[in-house]
């Protein structure tokens, strides 16, 4: 329901933030409330849960912490407070590391995941992560085209571990249209 809050940060405690937008107060729980500043202004992007006894306001720091979230409550057995609590004591790199390795004893680290949700982690999530990246990768060093086909193709849905091979091969046709890297993906992908 709601993308974003842009707000001035008025309370920090131990699991939530308070934000205040034109007058009022959202409670947003947070992985890590003391990395946010008192009184500054904010954008902080919100995921909202509403169930039958509750409806609670998750907030992140940025839209990639959002999708991270996002996808760890997407796995059977783990909820909100689980995916809040694996967020707050990992990189999100060295968890999607874990999660496309296999890496289950890393994965029982976090708090309430043993074994059996470790291993469904692995089976929901490996791969899933990786389109994200490459996109993210491919803006970085400016080829804005090459990330959108990245996207588009994530849309039909091949698998990033199949991308992560092809990436070099559509990096050396440089200057290509988003376009023209489709179907030179597309090339790749069929053989």
């Amino acid at each position: 329901m709601y993308e974003y809050l842009l707000g001035t940060i008025t309370k920090i405690k131990p699991t939530y933030i308070v934000l205040d937008v034109m007058g009022v107060g959202y409670l947003l729980s947070v992985a890590n409330p003391y990395s946010w500043d008192v009184n500054t202004s904010k954008k902080v992007y919100v995921h909202q849960v509403v169930r039958e006894d509750a409806q609670t306001l998750y907030g992140f720091v940025n839209e990639e912490e959002k999708e991270v979230f996002l996808k760890l409550i997407s796995v059977s057995g783990i909820g909100p407070k689980s995916a809040l609590a694996i967020i707050a004591r990992a990189d999100n790199v060295g968890l999607v590391n874990a999660i496309d390795n296999s890496d289950i004893t890393y994965l029982t680290k976090f708090p309430g995941v043993g074994k059996k949700t470790a291993s469904q982690m692995v089976l929901d999530l490996a791969g899933k992560f990786v389109p994200q990246t490459l996109n993210q990768v491919a803006k970085v060093i400016g080829n804005q085209e090459l990330g959108e086909a990245l996207e588009a193709l994530e849309a039909l849905g091949y698998k990033g571990v199949e991308l992560k091979k092809i990436i070099p091969s559509l990096e050396a046709e440089t200057n290509g249209s988003a376009e023209s890297y489709i179907k030179l993906a597309l090339k790749l992908l069929i053989k």
